[in-house]
Protein backbone atom coordinates (compact mmCIF):
# COMPACT_ATOMS: atom_id res chain seq x y z
CA UNK A 1 0.00 0.00 0.00
CA UNK A 2 1.47 3.26 -0.89
CA UNK A 3 0.56 6.91 0.80
CA UNK A 4 -2.85 8.57 0.93
CA UNK A 5 -3.16 11.77 2.49
CA UNK A 6 -6.19 14.13 2.57
CA UNK A 7 -5.72 17.73 3.08
CA UNK A 8 -5.40 18.17 6.85
CA UNK A 9 -4.90 21.12 9.10
CA UNK A 10 -1.37 22.28 9.49
CA UNK A 11 -1.63 20.91 13.31
CA UNK A 12 0.84 19.37 15.33
CA UNK A 13 1.66 17.51 18.42
CA UNK A 14 0.10 18.80 21.67
CA UNK A 15 3.05 18.86 24.54
CA UNK A 16 1.63 16.70 27.60
CA UNK A 17 2.99 13.66 30.17
CA UNK A 18 1.32 10.55 29.97
CA UNK A 19 1.18 7.37 32.27
CA UNK A 20 0.65 3.95 31.09
CA UNK A 21 0.18 0.74 33.40
CA UNK A 22 1.98 -1.99 31.39
CA UNK A 23 1.77 -6.26 31.90
CA UNK A 24 5.00 -7.54 30.04
CA UNK A 25 4.35 -11.36 30.15
CA UNK A 26 3.89 -11.47 34.21
CA UNK A 27 5.88 -8.94 34.88
CA UNK A 28 3.82 -4.89 36.04
CA UNK A 29 5.43 -1.41 35.70
CA UNK A 30 4.95 2.04 34.34
CA UNK A 31 5.45 3.86 31.13
CA UNK A 32 6.41 7.15 30.89
CA UNK A 33 6.01 9.52 28.43
CA UNK A 34 6.70 13.29 27.74
CA UNK A 35 6.68 15.63 24.47
CA UNK A 36 7.70 19.37 25.19
CA UNK A 37 7.89 21.55 21.73
CA UNK A 38 11.09 23.03 21.25
CA UNK A 39 12.01 25.42 18.19
CA UNK A 40 11.26 23.68 15.15
CA UNK A 41 9.48 20.27 16.50
CA UNK A 42 9.65 18.27 19.52
CA UNK A 43 11.55 16.09 22.36
CA UNK A 44 10.10 13.13 23.47
CA UNK A 45 11.32 11.12 26.17
CA UNK A 46 9.97 7.97 27.53
CA UNK A 47 10.76 5.68 30.69
CA UNK A 48 9.58 1.77 31.84
CA UNK A 49 10.59 0.22 35.49
CA UNK A 50 8.84 -2.57 37.19
CA UNK A 51 6.33 -1.78 39.81
CA UNK A 52 5.30 -3.62 42.87
CA UNK A 53 7.06 -7.30 43.22
CA UNK A 54 8.16 -7.24 40.27
CA UNK A 55 11.02 -4.92 41.22
CA UNK A 56 12.35 -8.16 42.97
CA UNK A 57 13.02 -9.84 39.68
CA UNK A 58 13.35 -7.08 37.27
CA UNK A 59 15.44 -3.77 38.72
CA UNK A 60 16.69 -1.23 36.66
CA UNK A 61 14.70 1.23 33.49
CA UNK A 62 14.38 1.80 30.09
CA UNK A 63 14.59 5.00 29.51
CA UNK A 64 14.70 6.82 25.98
CA UNK A 65 14.76 10.10 24.16
CA UNK A 66 14.37 11.66 20.93
CA UNK A 67 14.61 15.16 18.88
CA UNK A 68 12.51 15.53 16.37
CA UNK A 69 11.94 17.97 13.69
CA UNK A 70 9.28 19.00 11.26
CA UNK A 71 9.99 18.18 7.55
CA UNK A 72 7.26 18.09 4.67
CA UNK A 73 8.21 14.33 5.36
CA UNK A 74 6.34 14.64 8.48
CA UNK A 75 8.69 14.41 11.75
CA UNK A 76 11.95 12.78 11.68
CA UNK A 77 14.17 12.21 14.16
CA UNK A 78 17.36 14.28 14.44
CA UNK A 79 19.05 12.51 18.14
CA UNK A 80 17.96 8.83 19.34
CA UNK A 81 19.85 8.15 22.95
CA UNK A 82 18.45 5.01 24.82
CA UNK A 83 20.20 3.49 28.17
CA UNK A 84 18.50 0.09 29.39
CA UNK A 85 19.75 -1.06 32.82
CA UNK A 86 16.22 -3.15 32.71
CA UNK A 87 16.72 -6.14 30.16
CA UNK A 88 19.09 -8.68 30.64
CA UNK A 89 22.02 -8.02 28.12
CA UNK A 90 21.17 -3.94 28.87
CA UNK A 91 21.94 -1.97 25.62
CA UNK A 92 22.48 1.53 25.08
CA UNK A 93 22.46 3.92 22.07
CA UNK A 94 23.34 7.33 21.10
CA UNK A 95 22.41 8.02 17.37
CA UNK A 96 22.65 11.37 15.31
CA UNK A 97 20.47 12.04 12.29
CA UNK A 98 21.68 13.67 9.23
CA UNK A 99 19.09 14.31 6.57
CA UNK A 100 21.55 16.64 4.79
CA UNK A 101 24.01 13.98 4.62
CA UNK A 102 21.81 11.12 4.90
CA UNK A 103 23.69 9.34 7.26
CA UNK A 104 23.16 8.26 11.19
CA UNK A 105 26.08 8.19 13.41
CA UNK A 106 26.81 7.47 16.59
CA UNK A 107 27.59 4.34 19.15
CA UNK A 108 25.71 1.40 19.95
CA UNK A 109 26.73 -0.35 22.72
CA UNK A 110 29.83 1.67 22.91
CA UNK A 111 30.72 0.40 19.32
CA UNK A 112 30.74 3.05 17.03
CA UNK A 113 27.85 2.78 14.16
CA UNK A 114 26.98 4.37 10.74
CA UNK A 115 24.53 3.83 8.34
CA UNK A 116 23.38 5.58 5.08
CA UNK A 117 19.41 6.68 5.53
CA UNK A 118 17.62 5.49 2.18
CA UNK A 119 14.26 7.49 2.89
CA UNK A 120 12.26 8.76 5.77
CA UNK A 121 14.31 6.95 9.01
CA UNK A 122 12.70 6.74 12.53
CA UNK A 123 14.27 5.43 15.98
CA UNK A 124 12.21 4.13 18.43
CA UNK A 125 10.77 6.91 20.13
CA UNK A 126 9.73 9.27 16.89
CA UNK A 127 7.85 5.98 15.17
CA UNK A 128 4.84 6.77 17.56
CA UNK A 129 4.89 10.57 17.38
CA UNK A 130 5.96 10.77 13.15
CA UNK A 131 2.72 8.39 13.19
CA UNK A 132 0.29 10.49 15.44
CA UNK A 133 1.66 13.43 13.55
CA UNK A 134 0.85 11.62 10.25
CA UNK A 135 -2.56 11.30 11.58
CA UNK A 136 -3.30 14.61 12.42
CA UNK A 137 -2.40 15.76 9.40
CA UNK A 138 -4.91 13.28 7.30
CA UNK A 139 -1.45 11.00 5.79
CA UNK A 140 -1.92 7.36 6.20
CA UNK A 141 1.51 5.70 4.58
CA UNK A 142 1.96 2.25 3.68
CA UNK A 143 5.15 1.50 5.67
CA UNK A 144 7.45 3.31 7.93
CA UNK A 145 11.43 2.18 8.19
CA UNK A 146 12.68 1.78 11.57
CA UNK A 147 16.19 2.00 12.80
CA UNK A 148 16.39 -0.29 15.57
CA UNK A 149 20.03 -0.39 16.58
CA UNK A 150 22.09 -2.26 13.99
CA UNK A 151 18.98 -3.04 12.52
CA UNK A 152 17.10 -0.90 9.65
CA UNK A 153 13.03 -2.90 9.95
CA UNK A 154 10.67 -1.82 7.38
CA UNK A 155 7.11 -1.92 8.92
CA UNK A 156 4.07 -2.70 7.30
CA UNK A 157 1.17 -0.27 8.50
CA UNK A 158 -2.61 -1.42 8.82
CA UNK A 159 -6.28 0.47 9.67
CA UNK A 160 -8.01 -2.55 11.63
CA UNK A 161 -10.80 -0.54 12.44
CA UNK A 162 -12.10 1.10 15.20
CA UNK A 163 -13.15 0.52 18.62
CA UNK A 164 -14.96 1.57 22.05
CA UNK A 165 -12.04 0.70 24.59
CA UNK A 166 -11.73 1.80 28.26
CA UNK A 167 -8.84 2.37 30.01
CA UNK A 168 -8.04 3.89 33.41
CA UNK A 169 -7.91 7.37 31.92
CA UNK A 170 -11.35 6.90 30.73
CA UNK A 171 -13.52 5.76 27.60
CA UNK A 172 -12.81 6.57 24.33
CA UNK A 173 -13.66 5.64 20.12
CA UNK A 174 -10.19 4.62 19.14
CA UNK A 175 -8.78 3.92 15.64
CA UNK A 176 -6.53 0.52 15.97
CA UNK A 177 -2.84 1.23 14.04
CA UNK A 178 -0.84 -2.12 13.86
CA UNK A 179 2.49 -2.30 12.46
CA UNK A 180 4.64 -5.21 11.51
CA UNK A 181 8.58 -5.95 10.21
CA UNK A 182 8.68 -7.91 7.29
CA UNK A 183 9.37 -11.97 8.73
CA UNK A 184 8.67 -11.07 12.14
CA UNK A 185 6.37 -12.62 14.30
CA UNK A 186 5.91 -10.25 16.87
CA UNK A 187 3.15 -7.37 15.95
CA UNK A 188 2.37 -4.13 17.39
CA UNK A 189 -1.23 -2.80 17.81
CA UNK A 190 -1.48 1.14 18.73
CA UNK A 191 -5.36 2.10 19.71
CA UNK A 192 -4.94 5.83 19.17
CA UNK A 193 -7.74 8.48 20.10
CA UNK A 194 -8.50 11.64 18.17
CA UNK A 195 -9.34 13.95 20.72
CA UNK A 196 -5.93 13.24 22.45
CA UNK A 197 -4.40 14.06 19.51
CA UNK A 198 -3.97 10.33 18.50
CA UNK A 199 -2.02 9.61 21.16
CA UNK A 200 -2.51 5.45 21.77
CA UNK A 201 -4.10 4.81 25.05
CA UNK A 202 -3.88 1.27 24.85
CA UNK A 203 -0.63 -0.45 23.28
CA UNK A 204 -0.14 -4.28 22.57
CA UNK A 205 2.12 -6.37 21.26
CA UNK A 206 0.93 -9.69 20.41
CA UNK A 207 3.74 -13.00 18.79
CA UNK A 208 2.38 -15.61 17.03
CA UNK A 209 -0.24 -14.28 18.11
CA UNK A 210 -0.24 -14.69 21.82
CA UNK A 211 -0.29 -11.24 23.85
CA UNK A 212 3.34 -10.17 25.22
CA UNK A 213 2.79 -6.91 26.66
CA UNK A 214 -0.22 -4.68 27.24
CA UNK A 215 0.05 -0.55 28.36
CA UNK A 216 -3.25 0.95 29.64
CA UNK A 217 -3.38 4.83 29.76
CA UNK A 218 -3.66 5.89 33.57
CA UNK A 219 -2.79 9.59 33.35
CA UNK A 220 -2.69 12.43 31.15
CA UNK A 221 -2.03 16.12 31.03
CA UNK A 222 -1.19 19.12 28.65
CA UNK A 223 2.34 20.72 29.14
Amino acid sequence: MGMTSAAGDDVGLTPHAAEYKVKISVLGGKLRTRVEAIEGGYRAESSIEATGMSRIIAKGSIRESSVMRNTSDGLLPDRFVSVDTLSRRGESADLKFDWDERIASGLINGVNFTTSLDGNVHDRVSLQYGLMNDLMQGIQRGEYSLQDAEKLKVLSISNIGTKSVKVPYGRFDAVGIQHQAANSSRATTLWCVEELGYLPVIIEQHRKGKRQMRAVLTRYATL
